[in-house]
């Protein structure tokens, strides 16, 4: 009788294991997921900050009329974001767009010098700013969430588990191409 129990036992066992791994890709999926939701919350709370920036853009709109239109680009970037579907390239993009927000206000503060002793533009910029790290923040824990995803289906014995039964596919971290611009070395990894 024993000798039937041992072969039955490894064969639940074998069971178990794969059920819990398939649960940890699933589970490393939602993760990776959640976590692009986030970082599109986090980019799409520049939207209560766009109000502000269209009345610096209107009390100064007489000099920079480009500050308006990258008000405008910005906004309908940040509206093509979407929680469930992982777009990189248009994440990128907001962020290119913001940075040259940015610049454009910097220097016309610098043209307007009373434009930086508006306590508005003072507190827009500090928004602006703390929004940007929380961003930043946001990107680096996807980043990890699909760090972890992409090891939990690629290393043994969970990639044949996920072969055949999740079929999930290796998902790409966000990088930013005008932030690598700035280094020489780039990691030969492949």
């Amino acid at each position: 009788m024993l000798e039937l129990w041992i072969p039955v036992g490894l064969v639940a066992l074998v069971i178990i294991i794969g059920i819990m791994i398939y649960n940890g890709i699933v589970s490393r999926m939602n993760a990776v997921a959640r976590a692009w939701a986030d970082v599109v919350v986090q980019e799409r709370q520049k939207n209560n900050i766009i109000p502000d920036l269209e009345k610096i853009a209107e009390q100064y709109g007489q000099y920079e009329r480009s500050i308006m239109t990258q008000v405008t680009e910005l906004r309908s970037s940040l509206q093509q974001l979407n929680a469930d579907n992982m777009d990189l390239q248009t994440l990128s993009d907001t962020r290119t767009k913001t940075t040259n927000l940015l610049n454009g206000l910097y220097a016309v503060a610098e043209n307007y010098p009373d434009l930086k002793a508006s306590q508005l533009y003072n507190n827009l910029m500090s928004e602006i700013a703390e929004q940007q790290e929380n961003i930043g923040a946001a990107i680096r824990i996807f980043n990890q969430n699909v760090e972890d995803f992409n090891n939990g289906i690629e290393v043994f014995p969970n990639s044949l588990v996920n072969g055949w039964f999740n079929k999930k596919r290796k998902l790409s971290t966000f990088s930013d191409s005008q932030a690598e611009s700035a280094f020489e070395y780039k990691p030969d990894i492949h």
